[in-house]
């Protein structure tokens, strides 16, 4: 026993030292690299990944301003996960927006227009099943 003792505590010895090793990781560019603003995103999910598109809206008016109007929804980019990197993104965003209302207190969502009656009303949240 006093074998197995002594070699559990060499093993918990060199231990901490290969820790202290670590990984460095470098965060690198390439020239082609480019930030975008968008103001949604908008995706799904397969069995095998999950795909959000970052999209920014542009409102085009058409005729009078009693006609209807178009808003052109531009996908900027994509971003495809797989399974994991998509959880591990949920928990990297829960983290750092409960940080950020600690400081700056919560994130307010916009309050949406009082509607005409005759309007109809339209469900505006995005259905995230399947493909954009």
């Amino acid at each position: 026993m006093t074998e197995d003792i002594e070699s559990r505590e060499n093993i918990e010895s060199v231990a901490p030292k290969k820790a202290k090793k670590g990984i460095t990781i470098e965060f690198v560019k390439p020239e082609n690299f480019r930030q975008i603003y968008a103001i949604g995103a908008a995706g799904g999910h397969s069995p095998y990944d999950f795909r959000i598109g970052f999209y920014n809206d542009t409102p085009k008016l058409f005729g009078d301003a009693s006609e209807s109007r178009v808003i052109q929804r531009r996908i900027e980019t994509e971003v495809i996960l797989s399974p994991v990197a998509a959880l591990e993104l949920s928990r990297w965003l829960t983290q750092h927006i409960n940080e950020y209302e600690s400081v700056f207190g919560p994130i307010a969502r916009a309050i949406p227009r009082q509607r005409k009656e005759s309007a109809k009303l339209v469900d505006e949240s995005t259905d995230l099943q399947g493909y954009i």
